[in-house]
């Protein structure tokens, strides 16, 4: 089958959820998969002139967390030349140490922005802050329950807006990876405590079913209140926001949500 950009922008993600996932297991064939998109991408002209950008920024995230620097900086250069402008992302707690280097100075001020697609990368981190935390929390809540549903993460929409820069589809691909992987690895363990649940009240003559009955409602209601949440947090553009390419601001000036 022909590449085509949406094929190989679904091979981003699932290389992110793989990382994301199982990082220590799948560095290797990340890598090798990010390389493979590069190259397939690269061969798709400049339409895909992103996805070259997305190939060489996930490098870079896995040579930063390996902190192979120089490799990480290469990889960061090659991304920001294809398109990559995340400047929120730059400003991560993991690489505010990289501020006073140089080489990654240089390497910021080249990456270009509109207002209107700033304020969307700002949502995007946050977003993938709250679904994390909301992710934290869905997991304690879901200890000791006894009945034998599976809880769902809610997720708001990535935007569908048309972006005016196409830096910006490599940071909606990393929050739909990211609600993957959250939704994943939430629901892993929710299906493993409701077969636990179902085995033992199979057996069990003193099983608590009202207990369960309880803890069902309240499971529903927590994720009622979750789905109402993410719907009131869809990403909405700011009426008259500049869409004016311009510098990002100044390294240092930007708060990534952790």
């Amino acid at each position: 089958m022909a590449d085509t950009i949406n094929s190989l922008a679904s091979r981003v993600q699932e290389l992110l959820v793989a990382n994301l996932t199982s990082p220590a297991a799948s560095a290797a064939h990340v890598a090798t998969g990010f390389h493979d998109v590069i190259a397939r991408a690269t061969a798709l002209g400049p339409d895909a002139a992103w996805l070259v950008g997305a190939g060489h920024s996930g490098l870079a995230a896995l040579a930063f967390l390996h902190r192979r620097i120089d490799q990480a900086l290469f990889h960061l250069d090659a991304a920001v030349t294809a398109g990559f402008n995340d400047c929120v992302a730059l400003h991560a707690a993991a690489l505010r140490p990289l501020h006073e280097d140089p080489r990654f100075r240089a390497i910021y001020q080249r990456i270009r922005i509109t207002m209107a697609d700033l304020d969307e990368l700002v949502w995007i981190h946050q977003e993938m802050h709250i679904m994390s935390r909301d992710a934290a929390r869905a997991s304690t809540e879901n200890i000791g329950r006894h009945d034998t549903g599976i809880s769902l993460l809610p997720q708001a929409l990535v935007p569908t807006r048309v972006p005016n820069t196409p830096g910006v589809l490599i940071a909606r691909i990393d929050l739909a990876a990211t609600q993957t992987a959250l939704q994943r690895a939430l629901m892993k363990a929710d299906i493993s405590r409701a077969a636990g649940n179902a085995s033992i009240s199979a057996v069990s003559y003193n099983w608590d079913n009202a207990r369960a009955r309880r803890d069902a409602w309240r499971a529903d209601d927590l994720e009622s209140q979750r789905r109402q949440a993410a719907a009131a947090r869809a990403f909405v553009e700011r009426p008259g926001v500049s869409t004016l390419v311009i510098p990002c601001p100044p390294l240092g000036s930007l708060i990534c949500p952790s």
